[in-house]
């Protein structure tokens, strides 16, 4: 009875221990806050439209930087991980004391106005951030779905006699794309309204924004209206645009207040994208008393995380809390974005849900999606019926959207990519009449602009096979360029119209859409050589550029790397977008078996994927490398996939503010690390999960609506990961010898059991034809 009795306590002991986990004390907001990874590190809910931080004028595509740069102000609107242009920031906020209180001596300009801070100051929780101005004001923040809560501490700050609060609103955003602005103060309680237009980051057109901002702790002083570097108290209401010669007018509204009794203003600020009064109306909504608020707004952030985070459990015993960290904060970042603006899309009226915040499909397609189809799969159907609701009022699936606007397309039509993943694992909600559609139009018909909506060469894509090099679209009008990650691209697109249309029972259009996807094969050029510093790299064989008239062109394979000029839609551009043909042979998500021959056989396809990775040619810090680092899976030899993931993390995807090896893109590189560190890798638009090793001695996930949970389980775990190559495997306690697994594992709570060992090449799992993961040139995939 005695050992009956120990039992029983050790299992109350687990259970208490697991219930006394907090996830949200493994995630690190701060991961990536640095060194390009341009993450939003401030307070949000998931998916929440308000993301409150400070901005800072270094690295601030995100708004703040632990890069020491000053901080300028405070706003509420934010985008995550994000390239090129910084994204939103509308309308900051920044507190001051001003010297002996006089306000033309509060400092204005965003050139003069930086602030300094220390790292060591800054704390970032989800739903939380603080960090303390060297000039001793103490600024916390969280933030509600549509309006964010500040608190302003001023007992420690310092000022040349000055003992006023001095709080300033910017007519401006991150990226300074204002075009005009409106501001309106109220003197008698210091409410700042303000509206404007801007552009967005990546994309065309222009947008509005909305702000609604109050106070609380202390008596308004005065309140006025400041441009440039002069402010007054006589006028209350400002109209501001973009200035003569396109010079950029800096201007906004403040408000002065007595010295509060505690040293604290809190400041409530409501957003929108559809009017002012609305933006008021959610303030005052979802935060009622800014001065008592605080403490409850930030608990409900935290239950809200906690929740969204609850289907994972894992037993970490033996791994180090970087690992833990880098874990979960990828898990966090990838419910950043897309962002739920529900009710703030002023664009047309529908009932669906509104998200906005792709910010790419192109990189947000390969892991992020997958993985909220596991762990979030009613957020996941929802964005895929606002895709599908965009479609059906802008007559076009999005590839990119942000700010309200179209954002420029990167490669090919990869919504079609989310809308098969979603259909051959079930997602529910979804009219897939008019999802069919969506795709179909895709690939069937070419909009006048497809620089940032639809495909571009069509015609040429039905005719020749392939997109041409420089080719002649008189039909729609692009960027003219990136033929061959395009015909890449749309052969994958294709191929996952062709899933739907099977699913759907239309037959005809599934062989015709399966027969286009083979088109990549067409711009393979047997003979042609890659070269680096003089050395032949001792490969040949590579995709090449071809004209319409069938004649080749030509691309050194090593452009586009981490060896040679980085190249973009606007920078560089050529025949492979973002990556090189190097990169780009790997790239055929559908039909890796045909690629695999195309290059030579299973041998010499491992030798070109260990050449590409340990010769520089690899980018981990983009998109495309994502699926090359699994690709061995396809010739044969699953354990060198899981080498190189246990190279790439933690040597470039880690837990420390730099720790990303590049734009965190929405939360598309904290899939690719949690997918990774779970041992089971997506191919998107297929029922496949690439199985590799674990870091972890077990992760289950508890699907959100089957209630089952799956779990997979390392025998022999070892914490200094020497023994990470798979021996066997078992699958609800029977032999399982496939390298891949189903999206069923998840959703019918299976067990899938690895025994590791540290040998790859005795191993013989994973590694016959049979146990390969299905390419749709050699099975019958598209069966359901």
């Amino acid at each position: 009875m005695r050992v009956a009795k120990s039992w029983m306590l050790g299992v109350f002991a687990a259970h208490r221990v697991a219930a006394e986990f907090d996830p949200l004390t493994l995630v690190d907001p701060l991961i990536g806050s640095t060194n390009g990874g341009n993450v939003f590190s401030g307070a949000s809910l998931p998916y929440g439209m308000a993301k409150a931080v400070a901005d800072v004028n270094g690295q601030n595509t995100g708004g703040f930087a632990t890069d020491l740069s000053g901080i300028t102000g405070f706003s509420s609107m934010h985008d995550s991980g994000t390239g090129g242009n910084p994204s939103l920031g509308n309308f900051p906020i920044l507190p001051q004391l001003c010297p002996n209180d006089v306000i033309d001596e509060c400092k204005f300009l965003i050139t003069d106005r930086p602030v300094n801070y220390s790292n060591e100051s800054v704390v970032a929780t989800p739903g939380y951030f603080a960090v303390s101005l060297a000039n001793g004001i103490h600024a916390e923040m969280t933030a509600t779905e549509h309006a964010a809560l500040y608190k302003f501490n001023f007992s420690a700050a310092t000022s040349d006699t000055g003992s006023k609060p001095f709080m300033l609103l910017d007519l401006t955003d991150l990226w300074q794309s204002r075009q005009n602005a409106s501001v309106s103060v109220n003197e008698a309680n210091g409410q700042i309204r303000a509206n404007g237009t801007f552009l967005p980051s990546f994309g065309a057109g222009s947008y509005q924004s909305f702000v609604c901002v109050d106070f609380a702790g202390s008596k308004v002083n005065d309140t006025g209206i400041w441009v440039n570097n002069r402010a007054g108290t006589e006028v209350k209401d400002l109209f501001v645009t973009r200035g003569f010669n396109l010079w950029y007018t800096q201007a906004g509204g403040f408000a002065t207040f007595e010295p509060p009794s505690n040293g604290v203003i809190y400041t409530r600020v409501g957003v929108s994208l559809v009017s002012t009064e609305q933006a008021c109306q959610n303030a005052e909504k979802e935060i009622p008393e800014p001065s008592k608020d605080f403490g409850r707004i930030q608990t409900a952030a935290e239950h809200a995380w906690r929740e969204k985070l609850s289907p994972i459990s894992v037993k970490a015993d033996g791994a180090g809390k970087g690992l833990q960290q880098t874990f979960w904060s990828g898990v966090y970042r990838t419910m950043m974005s897309p962002q739920n603006y529900t009710g703030e899309n002023p664009l047309w009226n529908s009932t669906e849900p509104y998200f906005d915040s792709y910010y790419c499909l192109w990189d947000a397609f390969r892991a992020q999606h997958p993985l909220l189809t596991i762990i979030d799969p009613a957020a996941q159907s929802q964005m895929v019926r606002s895709l599908l609701d965009t479609y059906k009022n802008e007559g076009w699936l999005p590839d990119c959207r942000m700010s309200l606007c179209k954002g420029w397309t990167q490669g090919g039509s990869n919504a079609d990519v989310l809308i098969a993943d979603a259909y051959i694992k079930n997602l529910t909600g979804i009219d897939w009449d008019l999802a069919y559609d969506a795709i179909v139009n895709d690939a069937e018909n070419e909009p006048l602009e497809w620089s940032y909506q639809g495909r571009g060469g069509l015609d040429s894509w039905k005719k020749v096979n392939y997109i041409p090099y420089l080719d002649f679209d008189w039909k729609g009008f692009g960027t003219n360029s990136r033929s061959i990650s395009r015909t890449l691209e749309y052969s994958y697109n294709d191929f996952n119209v062709a899933t739907v249309a099977k699913g759907l029972g239309k037959e005809d259009d599934a062989t015709k859409y399966l027969s286009r996807s083979t088109n990549w094969q067409n711009l393979f050029k047997k003979d042609q050589k890659s070269i680096i510093n003089g050395t032949d790299t001792g490969f040949t064989g590579f995709f090449q550029p071809k004209y319409h008239n069938g004649t080749w062109g030509y691309q050194d394979p090593i452009a586009c790397s981490s060896l040679a000029t980085f190249c973009s839609l606007t920078s560089n551009p050529s025949e492979t977008f973002e990556s090189s043909v190097w990169e780009y042979q790997f790239f055929v998500p559908h039909d890796m078996s045909s690629a695999v021959k195309l290059l030579g056989g299973a041998d010499e396809f491992v030798a070109r994927l260990d050449f590409f990775h340990e010769s520089g040619l690899a980018d981990i810090g983009n998109e495309p490398v994502f699926l090359t680092v699994y690709d061995y899976h396809y010739a044969g030899r699953p354990g060198l996939s899981t080498k190189r993931v246990h190279y790439y993390i933690p040597h470039s995807f880690n837990s420390t503010e730099s720790g990303l090896p590049g734009n965190d893109d929405s939360g598309a590189m904290g899939a690719f690390t949690v997918f990774s560190m779970l041992g089971l890798f997506p191919n998107p638009g297929q029922n496949v999960y690439l199985i590799s090793t674990p870091f972890f001695e077990s992760i289950s996930i508890k699907h959100p609506e089957t209630q089952k949970t799956s779990t997979i389980r390392v025998t022999n775990f070892d914490p200094s990961y020497n023994n990470i190559y798979i021996q066997n495997a078992t699958l609800n306690g029977k032999p399982y010898t496939k390298s891949w697994i189903g999206h069923e594992f998840f959703v019918d709570g299976m067990t899938l059991e690895l025994t590791v060992g540290d040998n790859e090449t005795a191993s013989t799992w994973g590694k016959s034809a049979d146990d390969l993961p299905p390419s749709s040139s050699v099975s019958s995939m598209l069966a359901m």
